[in-house]
């Protein structure tokens, strides 16, 4: 059975305009169809929930960087609760808490939440791509590519839909920090890279075009390898 691990950004379960049921409900009855010859391990992410929590406590001086990530795993795992109750009875009941200690269940469908300081979701869902043999994580944002900078800043920017390893570590750098929006955390970069894995980078509202790539057809996205 194919292992299929996906970073879900926070973005998409909770952005700013309030909770994506539409995702929720699109996202349950696709994986109850591609579940039957699919094993899923999805790691949520925390989103603008994360941000608005950082943000109020950067104003009141709380700069801590280890203080903010633990807000930040925090709001990953309302939200992982969130997708762990939306999904119902097809999902493993245990959270991933440690991509290191991976549940064992006869269930298609694994779901985690934020591990440790340091780090985002993407490098967690990383770290269980390796721990299971996978040489593939799929990246849920909310844009259809990685661009050369920000889209949302920048009218000019263009779409890349190949790149090298080389180049999007160049494009992220090499710092974490908390509540930065990057297309990859550069971490999770350095270790998909040295692992010798691919990304896939998906909008995660276009759940047809998710379906077509699993199912090897012609999709919108970025590779990296």
């Amino acid at each position: 059975m194919t292992n299929i691990v996906v970073s879900l950004g926070g973005s998409i379960v909770a952005p700013k305009q309030g909770i994506n049921v539409k995702f929720l409900v699109g996202f349950k009855k696709l994986l109850a169809r591609l579940s039957r010859r699919m094993r899923f391990y999805i790691v949520v992410g925390g989103g603008a929930v994360t941000r608005q929590y950082q943000k109020a406590a950067r104003e009141v001086k709380a700069n801590d960087i280890r203080d903010l990530d633990w807000i930040g795993i925090a709001a990953t795992r309302l939200n992982v609760e969130l997708v762990r109750v939306c999904l119902g009875e097809m999902v493993c009941p245990i959270i991933i808490n440690n991509p290191n200690q991976l549940p064992k269940s006869s269930k298609k469908i694994f779901i985690g939440c934020g591990w440790k300081p340091g780090w985002s979701t993407d490098y967690d869902a990383v770290l269980i791509a390796k721990n299971i043999g996978a040489k593939t994580v799929i990246n849920f944002s909310n844009i259809d590519y990685v661009y050369d900078k920000d889209p949302k800043k920048y009218s000019e920017a263009k779409p890349i839909k190949k790149m090298h390893w080389r180049d999007l570590r160049g494009l992220v750098g090499s710092q974490w920090r908390p509540g930065f929006y990057l297309p990859f955390d550069p971490k999770a970069c350095a270790l998909a890279a040295r692992e010798k894995m691919s990304v896939v980078f998906l909008n995660g509202n276009n759940l047809k075009n998710f379906e077509k790539y699993l199912c090897g057809k012609g999709f919108v996205g970025t590779v990296v390898r």
